[in-house]
């Protein structure tokens, strides 16, 4: 049986990985493209006018996030619009009355969604190396860190897929709360900046811990305890799979 299982959790991968990869230029292209311009924008033109922040240069401290900023977006859409894609299409019923659990189904699109966020990742990373000379301070901290949001967004994905009743439902998390909390994240500034109420508003930002580690992972510099940013990420991410297993076993917004 976990041969079975196995090989029904690399099918759903594999189909994963080739329907984001047979689309390159749409899925893997404008991160790239969008990226350059943040960089262009942001890193030279108002980060010459900056100075340095966190003690290292502007663009240095906007890089880590970045890159998590499209790693982010990029594992959320593409399992929200793969799932959402085989609930439409009455593709998903087959899978559901299969003989394979559904944590290996789910594994399969978070697996999916994991892979074209480190895609895209990678992607961003060589773009930001033709900015800036990057270096990293903790290369396994970075590569956790990177895999754990991957992961804790794909399934986020995964539940508004089940809850969407249209595609345009699929877009309005993204729209109305990923982009803001991505952009509150301390993506372009460090929370050291603001005044101590709008710190503690901040850390109720679950983005903030993540681009907190990850800026950590490559500068060696951070605003925020190291080990409650990993308890908060772990913390979401053990959370929202058991949702997104309740959901899917009681077929919650599966069934018509």
């Amino acid at each position: 049986m976990k041969a079975l299982y196995l090989t029904a959790f690399k099918s759903i991968l594999i189909k994963e990985i080739t329907r984001f990869t047979r689309i390159w230029v749409q899925t893997l292209v404008p991160p790239a493209i969008t990226m350059t311009l943040y960089f262009m924008i942001f890193g030279n033109l108002v980060g010459g006018r900056i100075g340095e922040m966190g003690g290292v240069s502007y663009m240095e401290f906007i890089a880590p996030g970045l890159i998590m900023m499209s790693v982010i977006t990029n594992s959320y859409s593409n399992v929200a619009s793969s799932f959402f894609s085989a609930k439409f299409q009455r593709n998903l019923e087959e899978l559901i009355v299969a003989p394979v659990p559904h944590y290996v189904m789910i594994a399969g699109y978070v697996g999916g969604g994991v892979a074209r966020g480190l895609c895209v990742g990678l992607i961003v990373t060589l773009v930001a190396l033709s900015f800036v000379d990057l270096s990293i301070h903790h290369l396994g901290l970075v590569a956790v860190t990177v895999f754990i949001t991957s992961v804790l967004f794909s399934l986020g994905g995964l539940i508004n897929a089940v809850f969407a009743k249209s595609f345009d439902d699929i877009s309005i998390i993204p729209t109305f709360v990923l982009t803001p909390l991505t952009y509150l994240g301390g993506v372009f500034y460090s929370l050291s900046l603001l005044p101590d109420f709008w710190h503690a508003v901040s850390t109720l930002n679950p983005v903030v811990y993540m681009i907190n580690l990850f800026r950590y992972g490559f500068l060696g510099v951070a605003d925020l305890s190291l080990g409650v940013s990993f308890a908060v990420m772990l913390s979401l991410c053990v959370g929202l799979w058991y949702l997104a297993y309740y959901l899917i076993s009681r077929g919650i917004g599966l069934r018509s």
